[in-house]
């Protein structure tokens, strides 16, 4: 059995869907809530559902490895203890419990450790390369915080689980994530808006040399994602910490072109002011560089962008 924490968030329930279509027992940790968040297991045959307080219940069912995607990810939440206490105290939580029981063990990390990229995008994860990172929330701090705690306890050789992998999530998009609200991928953002009737509006560039749109992201699909997640569990000796991106900077014009394409309705696309508080802060590239996964033998390429949003689109509208 493997335990999938977040597994009814949009990432932890795209991986569900895919382990229980391959025959894996998953038993998901999770708060469906009061709203939609429930339609994301819909298609999952689950050997357990547990809101968050039942861990030590799951854990008593003795997985054989533990995929840990719970975090509080908005990064609009402004309660550092809430946030702290899920994002790392339970991590190293899990940590330790894989560590004690020889479990293998797989966390969500996230580009937002980078912070505005100034540093670079360096998946490294020794001690003194971690320190240079300057996250610029609580959300991509008390991520940060515990990649830099893993860090120590490798350093000082401290217990770990037989496998280890935290995967520094880039710019995810794809089916599941509607829950998210204000969250969501910009490709949901556009397509929404799209449909209605609106112009796509994306912000206008406040610095020279760029143009309006062309503010630039790694855009991976969700479905790249779970293969690294799936490769990771079938390949047990692998370990680190790993950017999980496409590897290419696309532009939001170029992804709002892609939802256009996919909509098969003409473009109107609108540049909008960037907003005061964003002026000198907006983060203009991102990239994540994926050779330290590669050399680790994974072997899929990434979906290209244009094919990612017209399948995206496509599950869209058959999921309306």
């Amino acid at each position: 059995m493997i335990l999938v924490t977040g597994g009814a968030g949009f990432i932890g329930s795209n991986l569900v869907a895919a382990l229980t279509a391959r025959g894996d027992e998953v038993v998901v940790l999770d708060e469906l809530g009061n709203e939609e968040k429930w339609r994301n297991l819909s298609e999952a045959v689950l050997a357990g559902l547990l809101p968050p307080s039942g861990l030590d219940a799951a854990l008593a069912m003795r997985p054989r490895a533990i995929v840990h995607m719970g975090a509080i990810s908005a990064t609009t939440v402004r309660d550092g203890d809430l946030v702290a206490e899920t994002n790392f105290t339970l991590s190293l939580k899990l940590w330790d419990w894989c560590a004690a029981q020889g479990v293998p063990f797989i966390y969500a990390s996230s580009a937002a450790t980078y912070g505005d990229g100034d540093k670079g995008f360096v998946d490294e994860e020794t001690p003194e390369e971690l320190a240079r990172l300057q996250p610029l929330n609580l959300y991509g701090w008390s991520k940060h915080l515990f990649d830099r705690r893993v860090a120590q306890m490798l350093q000082l050789g401290r217990p770990r689980p037989p496998q280890w992998a935290g995967l520094k999530f880039f710019n995810v998009y794809g089916p599941r994530e509607g829950h998210k609200g204000r969250m969501a991928s910009v490709a949901l953002h556009k397509y929404r808006e799209i449909l209605s009737g609106q112009p796509a509006r994306l912000f206008a560039s406040d610095r020279e040399g760029v143009a309006d749109g062309m503010q630039s992201r790694d855009f991976v699909n969700v479905n790249d994602c779970v293969n690294v997640m799936l490769w990771l569990l079938d390949n047990p000796g692998v370990s680190g910490l790993f950017n999980c991106g496409s590897g290419q900077a696309r532009s939001f014009l170029d992804l709002t072109k892609a939802v256009y394409a996919a909509l098969e309705v003409p473009e109107r696309i609108e540049f909008m002011p960037m907003p005061e508080d964003l002026r000198g802060k907006y983060q203009y590239f991102t990239e994540a560089p994926m050779a330290k996964l590669r050399q680790a033998g994974y072997p899929h390429p990434p979906t290209p962008l244009e094919k990612g949003v017209g399948d995206y689109v496509a599950w869209l509208r058959a999921n309306a």
